[in-house]
């Protein structure tokens, strides 16, 4: 039997420099997400207001612009709010389709009061409901049957929290976004040879140990998960999210924000508008700010279908929920969504 406890690491993202400071709260979306609302650095306001107008689509709700688990509108100035961050693997190669599969799915939630982030990494092959089909199967699956809409309902069924705002970002935009910032130091767990951008396998060598990692090798040693689990593949998307957090806040970086911009460019779809990333501002200006992770418990196994599933352990997945909704300050205990 598992240990029932979350895995939650506290990280202090405090900066010695105001500059700093409000930088990170600027790329905090992007930065929960694996890299994606770096571009809207203060000193370039009009450049990063345009590109995320162009990135902004919406999701058809039973209530414009609220989830389905919310009675009233939210408002990130005034309210604990959360984002889903869905990862698209948009390969070249694949036979183009409406939608992605979705690789990587992070909810992230807002606590105003406690002035603190909650990062949950959901296994990509966790076997939950989909509603936009009516029948289980893995999690990712629900971005092909129906984009964000499909994803955000899924989510939230299996959760029981309420999902705010999405972020969708293709994993062109993860690598050019790291290589802009001239890369990133991590220790890597084991020997790995992956995949590379082309869909070419065992293009991407690298080997354990600490490792000074381009985009594409960073992209390749987050997606792996040929020597472990999905949950620690979770955990190590996690870690590899606080590093580049950690890059991006460089002065360094902060110089680069004209091709960090291009970067993420026409890859990132959004229903946070422009007036919502900035009402994050609060976030990035505390000197004790903190993101904590938590991961789902499990096992895998085959089914009688013959597909591969995490079966995320309930106790688990009863705690992330009770977490998560005290964190956005909702009731512990609900009977049913709001219909």
């Amino acid at each position: 039997m598992p240990d029932k406890n979350l895995n939650v690491i506290n990280n202090n993202h405090a900066k010695k420099s105001k500059r700093k400071k409000l930088f990170l709260f600027l790329l905090l979306p992007f930065l929960i997400l694996t890299s994606a609302v770096v571009a809207y650095g203060y000193n370039i306001y009009s450049t990063a207001q345009e590109s995320l107008e162009n990135s902004f689509e919406d999701v058809e709700r039973k209530q414009e612009g609220v989830s389905n688990l919310r009675a009233d509108t939210v408002d990130p100035v005034e309210d604990n709010v959360s984002i889903l961050i869905i990862g698209i693997d948009e390969s070249e190669e694949r036979e183009k389709e409406q939608y992605y599969r979705s690789d990587a799915l992070l909810l992230a939630t807002f606590n105003k009061k406690e002035n603190n982030i909650k990062l949950l990494s959901i296994p990509r092959d966790s076997r939950v409901y989909v509603p936009e089909v009516g029948y289980e199967t893995k999690i990712n699956h629900a971005h092909f049957y129906g984009g964000p809409k499909a994803t955000i309902e899924t989510v939230e069924e299996f959760l029981n929290v309420p999902v705010d705002y999405y972020v969708s970002i293709n994993f062109k935009a993860f690598m050019d976004v790291i290589d802009v910032i001239g890369g990133i130091d991590f220790n890597v767990p084991y020997d790995i040879s992956e995949i590379n951008a082309k869909g070419q396998r065992n293009k991407v060598v690298i080997e354990k140990g600490y490792q000074h990692l381009d985009g594409e090798q960073a992209l390749a040693l987050a997606r792996t998960r040929k020597q472990d689990t999905d949950f620690n593949r979770g955990q190590r998307q996690q870690e590899i999210i606080k590093t580049v957090a950690k890059k991006l806040a460089s002065s360094s970086s902060v110089l680069k924000i004209d091709d960090i911009i291009e970067a993420v460019g026409n890859n990132m779809k959004t229903n946070l508008t422009f007036n919502n990333i900035t009402s994050f501002l609060s976030y990035g200006m505390s000197t004790n700010l903190s993101i904590e992770t938590l991961n789902l418990l499990g096992d895998g196994g085959k089914m009688d279908d013959g597909l591969w599933y995490y079966n995320v352990d309930e106790e688990s997945r009863s705690i992330a929920e009770k977490e998560l909704r005290r964190h956005l300050n909702l009731p512990v205990n609900i009977p049913d969504p709001i219909q």
